[in-house]
């Protein structure tokens, strides 16, 4: 039996579709219920699906955000401590360097003081007592002369005798003054030192105080990280963001160096090494000189960590002066002595380039002598050994941004996932909305593909229904909905 006969009930093909078409509508129609708690049911246990799984995308985000803030605060409260201890020990080296000089100044300005107020004493000018002989001279001196010439003679002598010890009082006033003065004049170096003195104590005493104000700052904000505040958190967020991104930025510049040191020294290695060895698919020149390179950057990440610049390795920080001291020797050592395997590199590589320019033009029938006896070759050697000398010296200090790049990563890879939790939990949200007035959607499109018997339902209804009870709504349709979802 063909598909052809099944399909065709009756000869014509018109009453044959609209019979299957009433079989369905009618099939439809007494399926009509079941097939709406279906929709119903799939469409409500998609959607309470959906939400359980954005509750507890909700309740890992929310853990990951106090995760998040966890870090964030221990990491701060770290730096804020190491900022601190650098602080006080900046203190410490100013109270020890300038104000354990306190005493011996304090003794020097009591010399100083001293000394400058026996000068002022010295300068005083104290009026001598006038000579006894003055009141005998004024009794003489009103005697009357009358004409006698033996009075006369005895006024003159006495004038020229009170003439003279005027003069030589004035000349010993004088005398005085200017001793005096001598006095006062070399008063003045004492007080600039003086001066001087008291101006370095007062920029000392001043620079303490700076530190002082600095220390409080950053003990404010250790406080707050303490309490755990909004604001402390803000803040080193915004701290390690910008950390991460200049942090990243100079790292990418690191690299770019790492890159121009790579192609300096691969050339030569090649002819060190074997340039056609391989090993893993690699040629073993390029293995050498990524190896010398990491050597280098290890070399002088461990410096940084024995001088205590840098806290990636606690275990180098605990150890004591002496043993950081000594190993803080021996990695500069190496790390010098791979500047110098680099600078004689560099000059290798300069010599080989000169070879294959000579052999170049030896094949283009040139004379190799007119470029290899150039004077100003030596220009380019001696740059190439510098860049080989200092690169490594350079790449030394990519441990700061490298440590700072490694703890600011883990507040941005957790503020990243919080955002991305944070949008799933939206998307299933959202979907599981979707969902439910999706289901609602097919059961009135199923009620619209079997509306003609749902219309006659409601008609026989109405006609058996009194006229107060015809308007209402029928049992069937979104009541039956609400009861299944009650």
């Amino acid at each position: 039996m063909s598909f052809a006969d099944i399909f065709f009930i009756v000869p014509s093909p018109f009453f044959s579709g609209l019979i299957w078409l009433l079989a369905i509508v009618i099939a439809l129609y007494l399926a009509r219920n079941p097939a709406h708690y279906s929709i119903h049911a799939f469409s409500r246990v998609i959607h309470n699906a959906m939400r359980l799984s954005a509750r507890s995308v909700m309740n890992t985000e929310k853990r990951l955000t106090q995760r998040n803030k966890e870090v964030l605060l221990a990491q701060g409260l770290e730096a804020n401590e190491r900022i601190i201890e650098r602080e006080f020990e900046r203190i410490e080296n100013i109270v020890q360097r300038d104000l354990s000089e306190y005493p011996a100044l304090h003794r020097k300005l009591n010399e100083e003081i001293l000394i400058i107020n026996e000068d002022y004493a010295n300068s005083t000018e104290v009026p001598s007592n006038p000579p006894n002989w003055v009141k005998a001279v004024e009794a003489v001196a009103k005697i009357p002369a009358k004409g006698d010439p033996m009075v006369a003679n005895i006024l003159e002598d006495i004038h020229g005798s009170l003439k003279k010890a005027n003069e030589q009082s004035l000349d010993d006033a004088r005398r005085a003054n200017q001793e005096r003065h001598t006095l006062l004049k070399n008063m003045m170096p004492q007080w600039r030192h003086i001066t001087q003195l008291l101006g370095n104590v007062d920029k000392k005493v001043s620079s303490v105080f700076d530190r002082c104000a600095t220390i409080d700052r950053h003990m404010d904000n250790y406080e707050q990280i303490i309490q755990k505040t909004d604001r402390a958190e803000r803040m080193l967020s915004s701290s390690s963001l910008t950390q991460f991104f200049i942090a990243g930025l100079v790292l990418v510049i690191a690299v770019g160096g790492a890159v121009i040191n790579f192609h300096l020294i691969a050339r030569p290695l090649s002819e060190m090494v074997g340039g056609n060895s391989y090993i893993a698919g690699f040629q073993i020149n390029t293995i050498a000189a990524m190896v010398i390179i990491l050597m280098e950057i290890a070399m002088g990440l461990f410096f940084m960590e024995t001088m205590r610049i840098t806290r990636l390795f606690p275990i180098i920080g605990a150890l004591n002066d002496k043993t950081r001291t000594r190993l803080a020797i021996a990695f500069f050592t190496i790390l010098a002595f791979l500047a110098c395997i680099e600078a004689s590199l560099a000059f290798m590589r300069e010599i080989l380039m000169e070879e294959d320019a000579a052999t170049r033009a030896l094949l283009r029938g040139g004379d190799a002598t007119t470029l290899t006896g150039s004077s100003y070759l030596w220009i380019t050697t001696a740059a190439q050994m510098g860049m080989g000398f200092v690169l490594p010296f350079a790449l030394m200090f990519v441990a700061i941004p490298l440590e700072s790049f490694i703890h600011s990563v883990r507040t941005v890879i957790g503020l990243v996932t919080v955002w991305l939790l944070r949008t799933l939990s939206w998307a299933l949200r959202l979907g599981g909305d979707v969902t439910r007035f999706s289901g609602n959607m097919l059961i009135h499109g199923y009620d619209f593909i079997i509306f003609a018997p749902l219309w006659i339902e409601r008609a026989i209804k109405q006609k058996g229904l009194p006229d107060s009870l015809a308007h209402e709504p029928s049992s069937s349709g979104p009541s039956v909905f609400k009861r299944a979802q009650s």
